[in-house]
């Protein structure tokens, strides 16, 4: 079996009114990652003005004051301003976002698996959980 050090990575963009994340969204990061199913590897705040002008702080100048101040990250510098440029297309004017890289830890030993057993992902794809609710429920009516 390959040993890999980290495993499958992603980067989410989660969108919020405001300048910084409230309260319930920090305590949503924090309790994913204390659950042990994802490793926060990196954390980027960004803001997109109405003129569409980017500002971006990374966790170290921005954590005490949104909350994260004992949060250690794994792998900083994962996510560039490339792909913070990349994705601010979706930042709607005037509001935020956060960018967090994380390492899928449920699928690490599975990849280790694969990779040292010929095995190969040729395609991943998410579906968010608000478009599955929504065929769900259409198809339960």
């Amino acid at each position: 079996m390959a040993e890999f050090t980290y495993g499958p990575v992603e980067l989410i963009l989660v969108g919020f009114e405001g300048e910084r994340p409230g309260p319930e969204i920090v305590s949503a990061f924090e309790e994913v990652v204390d659950a042990g199913a994802v490793r926060l590897l990196d954390l980027l705040f960004v803001t997109k003005s109405l003129e569409g002008d980017l500002t971006v702080l990374e966790l170290d100048e921005a954590g005490d004051e949104i909350g994260f101040g004992d949060l250690v990250l794994e792998a900083t510098g994962l996510a560039s301003i490339d792909d913070v440029e990349e994705l601010a297309a979706e930042i709607p004017a005037g509001s935020s976002a956060a960018l967090l890289v994380i390492e899928l830890l449920w699928a690490k030993n599975l990849a280790s698996k694969l990779a040292g057993n010929g095995g190969t992902v040729v395609s991943s794809e998410r579906i968010p959980a608000p478009v599955v609710n929504e065929v769900m429920a259409a198809i339960a009516e």
